[in-house]
């Protein structure tokens, strides 16, 4: 019975893995060894998604590429700041995903194994199972594979610093006898906003290749003297981001062209610049509805009818 148990269970994780899309082969091979986790790892990825998209919403790429397949084996070919982003900011909601989801018991095996979920000693926080999962990927050695990895582990630092150690002392007479201490999580909205501090000033780097089979080890700082290293939480990225005003899948770009735009702005979200100068149509609308509502006796609401004339700018 026991063998047959765990054979529907093994079957079980085999079939669900292999029916989602964007895995690499060591993630599926991960996620058939914890199925109950991938649930949580999705939602994750998801939610470093919802992120990007809200951070980056007024600008002209605004990650609305991403997650429309699959959560999983999202990239932007090309090593721009905005690919650093996305891998900075999915590794962290990935952590944050499974460490909430470990604290509040949904995880099975999590609460003591150190392999699948981070744990606090002095030398910080490690995340075991994320880490595990979503640097998985980067297989091939190639300076796009330092560039990923620096930026899912930057991710994840960013995670790790706004996380808060908590204690409540216990014993008579409000003496400290004993101590319960526990780590909060912040809000992934704060997580957001520091990765785009980040990500406004992300450094250019470029790979240092070993000397005998020219393979890239390492990433150094461009055009500094001597051998300069990123710092931790740097964002780094090995490529120009392209100015995204025209579809282009070989950049990941979706264009700007319907885009929604402000005709008074001028930030980013301005016509002049989200429309790249290609001009913008004006689209003329009545928006009505009910208002001065006021209750009648006896017994009815009578309201009066309002309208508003209103216009939208969309980039040709």
């Amino acid at each position: 019975v026991i063998v047959a148990l765990s054979s529907v269970v093994a079957l079980g994780a085999n079939i669900i893995c292999n029916k989602i899309p964007g895995l690499a082969p060591r993630q599926r091979a991960i996620c058939q060894s914890r199925p109950d986790a991938i649930i949580v790892v999705g939602e994750g990825a998801q939610m470093g998604i919802n992120e990007c998209q809200y951070q980056f919403r007024y600008g002209r790429w605004n990650c609305s590429a991403l997650g429309e397949r699959t959560v999983f084996g999202q990239e932007l070919r090309v090593g721009s700041r905005e690919a650093a982003f996305t891998y900075a900011i999915t590794a962290a909601g990935v952590a944050h995903a499974i460490t909430a989801a470990c604290s509040q018991g949904k995880l099975r095996q999590c609460g003591c194994d150190r392999e699948k979920q981070g744990y606090y000693n002095q030398e910080g926080w490690k995340w075991g199972f994320s880490r595990r999962f979503v640097d998985a990927r980067e297989i091939k050695k190639t300076p796009r594979r330092l560039m990923n990895l620096h930026n899912n582990e930057a991710g994840r630092k960013v995670l790790e610093e706004r996380m808060k150690l908590e204690c409540k002392c216990h014993g008579v007479s409000g003496s400290c006898t004993t101590k319960t201490c526990w780590t909060t999580l912040p809000k992934f909205r704060e997580i957001g906003y520091l990765l785009k501090e980040k990500y406004n000033h992300a450094v250019h780097v470029e790979v240092v290749r070993a000397s005998r089979l020219r393979q890239p080890t390492h990433l150094k700082v461009k055009q500094t003297q001597g051998y300069q290293k990123p710092m931790e939480t740097d964002l780094v990225y090995i490529e120009r981001s392209p100015n995204y005003c025209e579809a282009d899948t070989a950049t990941g770009s979706v264009g700007t062209q319907g885009r929604l735009c402000n005709r008074t702005s001028q930030h980013t979200d301005g016509c002049d610049l989200m429309c790249c100068g290609r001009g913008y149509n004006t689209h003329q609308y009545t928006k009505v509805w009910q208002c001065n509502c006021k209750f009648q006796w006896c017994c009815f609401v009578k309201c009066n009818t309002c309208s508003e004339r209103t216009e939208v700018f969309t980039c040709k």
